[in-house]
């Protein structure tokens, strides 16, 4: 399993455009990205005694959750994903989903998984199955991205945090979502080591590591 260092800041809007200021001298624009952003929903899986909600606010230090998502808008290209945390350390698999096999899973039709040629779809079926996970709610946000070649880095700047409350249909565009957060969340992946360049353009004075999750943010209304 490949881990990647993982940290957390919880800044302002003028911390972030610092930062933006900083890394657009340093760094490079997530080819992806459109005018430098994109805009990102989740679907979020939990089980019925909220297990994955528990394990972060309690801050256990192994835990794991399930997810799909798609970028701005365009649901033709949709990703089952399980992300893993070992402390400051995290893995992310994947693996494609088409929309209707997205929508099957948000109906509850989920017999078709167990057949799938991909490990991660059937193991969101033994879990569906055996422990109850079930989608919980929709997480919408705004990401500006920054990529660095050495060190494999990734930093990457969250905001405009918005909640489907409980509604898990997330292929609907016009499905009603709330704000749950003005916060920012300065986020920086890297593998064997941070360069000093990268470390120097994201330093803030009295900005501690924090542990923001959006998840747990849009689960404020249930």
């Amino acid at each position: 399993m490949d881990l990647r260092h993982e940290i957390k800041h919880e800044i302002n809007y003028s911390d972030m455009m610092t930062i933006c200021h900083r890394l657009n001298a340093v760094a490079y624009h997530d080819p992806h990205a459109i005018d430098g952003k994109y805009f990102i929903r989740s679907l979020y899986f939990d089980n019925l005694a909220d297990k994955a909600l528990k394990e972060k606010l309690n801050g256990v230090s192994i835990r794991e959750k399930f997810r799909i998502r798609y970028y701005n808008g365009d649901t033709s290209v949709i990703h089952l994903e399980k992300k893993s945390k070992f402390a400051n350390l995290g893995n992310k698999q994947s693996a494609p989903l088409t929309a209707e096999q997205a929508q099957r899973i948000v109906d509850g039709d989920i017999g078709w998984m167990l057949d799938s040629q991909y490990p991660l779809i059937r193991e969101l079926y033994s879990k569906m199955y055996t422990q109850g996970i079930a989608p919980k709610t929709i997480v919408d946000y705004t990401r500006e991205p920054f990529i660095y070649p050495a060190g494999n880095v990734r930093v990457t700047l969250d905001y405009n945090v918005r909640s489907g409350m409980r509604c898990t249909d997330f292929l609907k565009s016009d499905c009603v979502t709330v704000p749950v957060s003005e916060l920012i969340i300065l986020e920086v992946k890297w593998d064997g080591f941070l360069p000093d360049i990268i470390r120097d353009a994201v330093a803030l004075a009295d900005r501690r590591e924090g542990a923001f999750s959006k998840y747990a943010a849009c689960r404020i209304y249930g």
